[in-house]
C-alpha cells in the first residue's frame, strides 16, 4: 500500500494511508485525497501557511 504524509504548514500531523489517515481525522478518503488535487491547491493558494497538503512517500 502507498503511504502518505499528511501536513498542515510546515508540521506534519498524519502518516499511513489515505484510509489510515481519514480514520485518523474522521472523515471520508475522498477527503484526504482531495488534499492532493490542484483544485485544492489553487483555493487555499492564499492561506500556504495553514493549508492542508497529502505528499505522497517514496518506497
Amino acid at each position: 500500500m502507498k503511504d502518505y504524509a499528511l501536513y498542515k504548514g510546515d508540521q506534519m500531523i498524519a502518516i499511513g494511508t489515505v484510509n489510515e489517515i481519514a480514520k485518523e481525522r474522521g472523515v471520508k478518503p475522498e477527503t484526504i485525497r482531495y488534499y492532493m488535487s490542484g483544485a485544492y491547491q489553487r483555493r487555499s493558494n492564499s492561506k500556504v501557511n495553514n493549508r492542508l497538503q497529502l505528499i505522497k512517500l517514496e518506497d
